[in-house]
């Protein structure tokens, strides 16, 4: 019994030796002058994207996608917006006709404060602006969605939501 706990105390103070002797030989090594905490790291932001107030050409924008692909999309925004007809409203408006009327015009949705004020024409470069990054094209908006960064993704996504319609825009 006394080998037995010879053998544990043993291993145990050959681990410490060796845990402390690794910190001790790695510090002599990678001496530095003075102890660092953390470094400052500056970033500037990028603008990947092109700026959204700029005119787009809407007949190439448009032919980037297709309603299908835009059904697909569309489930993202399923969790919180209904686009059948007649449908109700959940977390978000429903969006049956959405491209032919202003926003915020619902009657029975409640709609944020800055939404209503908004009170533009849901067109092809509107609805391209809101859906690229909500937050930023109307600020003050209560949308929790980062936005559809991917051009094919919102162009098909706005043709989807125009042809739930009971009178879809003219494409452009």
């Amino acid at each position: 019994m006394f080998y037995e706990f010879q053998k544990i105390l043993t291993a145990i103070v050959v681990v410490v030796l060796v845990v402390f002797g690794i910190s001790k030989i790695s510090n002599f090594i990678f001496k530095t002058e003075t102890n660092v905490v953390a470094y400052k790291v500056e970033v500037q932001e990028r603008t990947s994207e092109v700026a959204v107030t700029e005119k787009i050409d809407l007949a190439s924008f448009v032919a980037l996608g297709n309603v299908e692909h835009g059904k697909k999309v569309f489930k993202k925004c399923a969790a919180c917006h209904s686009i059948n007809e007649g449908g109700k409203n959940k977390i978000g408006p429903a969006l049956w006709s959405v491209m032919t009327r202003k926003s915020g015009e619902l009657s029975d949705y409640k709609y944020s404060k800055a939404l209503t004020n908004h009170g533009k024409q849901w067109t092809f470069e509107e609805m391209n602006g809101f859906l690229l990054k909500p937050a930023t094209w109307i600020k003050g908006n209560k949308m929790g969605f980062a936005g559809l960064k991917d051009e094919k993704d919102r162009s098909s996504v706005i043709l989807y939501l125009n042809e739930n319609s009971s009178q879809p825009l003219p494409l452009p």
